[in-house]
């Protein structure tokens, strides 16, 4: 029987964290030197969630020096780590490698500035959350089939989703765009995170994210009716 969510957090859940961000990435870790990918988990948990790199140092030792046998992760009572791209055999050793980096991290501080530009696959998705789930979602390369034009796209997502998470996205898109990218990181960036179509013509990907950011963060507020008239 596979474990219930609640307990997967428990055992695993930070430790999964931490092996997305190696997917697409190098598992290059050396004990004087993290990889990229531990390198850019470490920066965005830093700024975002720094209380959670003492859970991963704990939940990353605990599992290596306590790996699943075969039967238990058949019963899916384990977390079974992905390829990384290393031999089942140093699978243990690197995880060891993984958990004293974090440490060593927290003891001392080293705390990682901030990257202008994220750098991974993982760390677009995990900077901007909303706007991956907007990208992904609305303009995939089913979107001509779904909408008429972008425009519409736009409208189905405003008017389907909840207002707090469409002012989550209108803040994403303005840090976004306060990097102030080249048009081409601007299309690498909306492709990173899930747009399949191209913008709208005549605008470019940075142009048209400005324009979805100003359409979606007009307030609209509703005063109700008047209770006098005249």
């Amino acid at each position: 029987m596979s474990m219930k969510p609640l307990e997967f957090d428990r055992r695993y859940g930070e430790l999964d964290q931490v092996i997305n961000a190696y997917v697409g990435e190098p598992a290059d870790d050396e004990p004087e030197r993290p990889s990229r990918a531990l390198q850019t988990y470490l920066r965005h948990t830093w700024h975002s969630r720094p209380w959670a790199l003492s859970v991963a140092e704990q939940q990353i030792r605990d599992y290596a020096r306590n790996p699943p046998g075969r039967l238990r992760l058949r019963l899916g009572e384990f977390y079974p780590v992905p390829d990384v791209g290393r031999p089942e055999s140093e699978i243990q050793d690197w995880l060891l490698v993984l958990a004293d980096h974090i440490k060593r991290s927290i003891e001392e501080g080293e705390v990682p500035p901030p990257s202008a530009v994220p750098e991974t696959h993982w760390e677009w998705h995990a900077r901007f959350p909303e706007l991956a789930q907007f990208l992904g979602g609305w303009f995939s390369q089913d979107m001509p089939d779904e909408f008429a034009d972008h425009d519409e796209a736009v409208q189905d997502y405003d008017t389907a989703t909840d207002r707090t998470l469409v002012a989550r996205l209108v803040g994403e898109l303005h840090e976004l765009l306060a990097l102030r990218l080249e048009e081409a990181d601007y299309a690498l960036a909306v492709g990173e995170l899930g747009m399949e179509v191209d913008a709208p013509t005549p605008y470019t990907p940075g142009a048209w994210l400005a324009l979805v950011a100003d359409r979606l963060g007009g307030f609209r507020a509703d005063y109700g009716q008047s209770g006098a008239d005249g």
